[in-house]
């Protein structure tokens, strides 16, 4: 009799804990076919766009369909395959490929968009750059067939979906032609509150919270704004919305992710996933853009680095140091036009800020080092800077006895080459930051100190002045979000002086392989710290911000006048308004500590 007790018993509780499952159940397999679904739609709507000549007039709808089911599928196909991902919807620009030196035509969604509404492009033309598409979605199509969908993968690739409305979405950085980022906006609101529907919301610890409703109301009143906006794109109130819409549900989601308990935080990511927005003090995880082989330094390595940094011994003549170009009471450059060598000679190029400056990956005007170590190590090798060899020490900083100690704590020993004086410097570099100015603060909603005319450049920043179309949001350098593995380099068409009436003839980026599309070629800088950081450009030709703000307005070099066939930065003028350029320079002025 006992025995049959047992057996009844334990098919009550079999029986209660499938009932509790049916309940509360996260279907993550729900949602990896939810994403595959749309992929496959989007390619559907490509393969009758195909059958088209260029202008017919059905393909605007079949273009925006298979545009919006890509945008839908975008966060797990993506994720899975970034290269990919990112030339299926990224710039239709040439990509160069380092490792075979060839050029490659543009390609993706944002090709097809132009050939759609500029026109001139053959049937043929047409046809190839749409079945390439088709290709490259075909790719990620069996990506996410043969991936399972994880919480991690799904947390992650969420993370990376909210920072493109904020960086590509809000810019229409997606859309340069058919300006349509509020409708990708609130497109990919819905598509998050789907797949919430689909995995987390139905956990018995969220399902009917009262974090789940305050989550779901802010989505539904986010996409109502974005959805019945009547104003024109450039009018709409990034800023605002952000600060009201965004940041809350960042901080929802955060709060969901941590109560689901399927989350199991990882540092292998460019996001700090403990921040609550993407405009806190640490919201990007430092190590990710890290060299591996500096990662998580010891206090006493930074504070050896900034010991070195202001040590004019590690240069040959001990006249110079890394302190002497880049200034900490001028936010860590000169001032100068150009740089100053060891003679007290120009340099070729302005000496950039220091701030923020680990945050990208790649390093130089020209984008010549991979990482913050081979820069430094270039600084040492050069014969008009340190003009010393890596491999050698300095008997002069052997002199000096405290770093005896100093070193033996630090690396066990006193090192016989400079390598690991560079990794010191390079941690104290690392340091260097700002992620609190007063745009910060106001964005985050800590303060309320943004004039009007601070609020509204930040919204032309974002809008009509294309500026971070280049220097991303949040960070503002080129570094492409939201993955944060390429820094991007850009042919604007400088001029060499600051009266605008000739090109100047340096060649950038072009001398890493001598392919003509580079020429004049510059890394995209950080602008946070830019209004104590005059002169501007990488060859310090301009002394204001005004006169950056009306180059840019007049479309860049091509925009002047000048012959450049391989012009990155659309040479079309932005026809902003007197009043709009000083908007514009007064929110680039929060940007500072």
């Amino acid at each position: 009799m006992r025995t049959y007790l047992y057996i009844f018993s334990a098919l009550i509780l079999l029986s209660c804990n499938k009932n509790i499952k049916n309940d509360y159940s996260v279907d993550w397999k729900a949602t990896q076919l939810y994403y595959l679904e749309h992929l496959e739609k989007s390619i559907s709507n490509l393969e009758q766009l195909k059958l088209n000549d260029p202008d017919n007039q059905v393909n605007i709808q079949l273009f925006n369909d298979a545009r919006s089911n890509f945008k839908i599928a975008e966060p797990y196909a993506a994720y899975l395959n970034p290269e990919v991902g990112h030339r299926a919807n990224g710039p239709a620009l040439p990509i160069f490929r380092d490792d075979n030196g060839r050029v490659l035509p543009p390609i993706g969604l944002q090709k097809i968009e132009e050939s759609i509404y500029d026109g001139n492009v053959s049937s043929a033309e047409f046809t190839q750059e749409v079945e390439n598409t088709i290709g490259l979605l075909n790719v990620l199509r069996e990506n996410i067939k043969k991936r399972e969908l994880t919480p991690t993968r799904f947390f992650v690739a969420t993370q990376q979906q909210l920072m493109r409305i904020i960086s590509f979405s809000l810019t229409n950085f997606d859309t340069p032609l058919s300006q349509q980022g509020l409708d990708d906006t609130a497109l990919t609101l819905n598509s998050l509150k789907k797949v919430y529907s689909y995995t987390i919301r139905n956990d018995k610890k969220i399902k009917g919270s009262e974090l789940d409703r305050k989550f779901i109301q802010e989505i539904d009143e986010a996409i109502e704004i974005v959805e019945n906006y009547g104003g024109t794109n450039y009018d709409f109130d990034r800023f605002t919305f952000i600060r009201d819409h965004i940041n809350p549900i960042c901080r929802s989601w955060k709060a969901l992710r941590d109560q689901s308990g399927y989350w199991k935080d990882s540092k292998d990511f460019p996001f700090n996933f403990e921040a609550e927005t993407f405009f806190e003090s640490d919201s990007f995880n430092l190590a990710y853009f890290t060299p591996t082989v500096n990662r998580n330094p010891s206090k006493e390595q930074i504070a050896l680095g900034e010991k070195l940094f202001f040590d004019p011994n590690l240069s040959k003549d001990g006249k110079i140091s890394c302190a002497s170009c880049h200034v900490p009471n001028k936010d860590y450059q000169d001032g100068f036009k150009t740089a100053l060598d060891n003679t007290g000679k120009s340099l070729p190029r302005n000496t950039p800020t220091l701030i923020n400056v680990a945050y990208q990956q790649n390093f130089f005007w020209d984008g010549r080092s991979e990482d913050l170590l081979s820069q430094i190590n270039q600084v040492f090798t050069n014969d008009r800077e340190f003009n010393t060899d890596v491999h050698q020490f300095s008997d002069a900083i052997l002199k000096d006895s405290s770093y005896t100690k100093i070193f033996k704590d630090v690396f066990g020993r006193v090192p016989s080459s400079n390598k690991n004086l560079i990794k010191a410097i390079s941690s104290y570099i690392a340091t260097l930051k700002n992620f609190d100015s007063k745009f910060d603060r106001n964005i985050r909603g800590n303060e309320e100190s943004m004039t009007a005319s601070e609020i509204n450049g930040f919204n032309l920043y974002m809008g009509k002045a294309l500026c971070a179309s280049c220097h991303f949001m949040p960070l503002t350098n080129g570094t492409v979000p939201p993955f944060f593995m390429e820094t991007e380099k850009e042919v604007i068409g400088v001029s060499e002086t600051s009266k605008n009436d000739a090109w100047d003839n340096d060649p950038g980026f072009y001398i890493m392989y001598e392919e003509p599309i580079h020429w004049g070629m510059f890394k995209t800088p950080s602008i946070r710290e830019i209004a104590n950081t005059s002169p501007y450009m990488h060859n310090g030709i301009y002394s204001s911000l005004e006169e950056v703000i009306d180059f840019y307005n007049k479309g860049g070099g091509a925009g002047l006048g000048f012959d450049i066939p391989h012009q990155t930065l659309p040479f079309d003028q932005l026809n902003l308004t007197e009043k709009e350029q000083i908007d514009l320079v007064a929110y680039m002025k929060t940007l500072s500590r």
